[in-house]
């Protein structure tokens, strides 16, 4: 099983939401359908998967979570770029 942390915006350099999950395809889903409409990313429509990557473990993922959640918002923007410089949603790659 893989575990994943992930980064959903609603367009480039919006408001930015890092989350952990280990089904990532379901987890975009209920993003992208508001599944939980009174969440964070559902009062930002937060629905566009600009990031993400995967570990073999829970707690690798879980560490690198809290990690980049504690990143200045340059930082964040910077990861983003580096691997997705168009911004573009990757839920068809995964």
């Amino acid at each position: 099983m893989k575990f994943y942390v992930y980064i959903i915006t609603n367009k480039p350099k919006g408001v930015l939401y890092i989350g952990f999950t280990k089904d990532l395809k379901r987890r975009l889903y209920q993003h992208k359908n508001k599944v939980h409409p009174t969440t964070f990313s559902s009062r930002y429509n937060l629905n566009k998967l600009v990031f993400f990557e995967s570990f073999e473990t829970e707690k690798e993922a879980r560490l690198r979570e809290k990690r980049v959640k504690k990143w200045n918002r340059d930082w964040k923007i910077e990861l983003i770029e580096i691997n997705n410089p168009e911004w573009k949603d990757l839920y068809d790659k995964i």
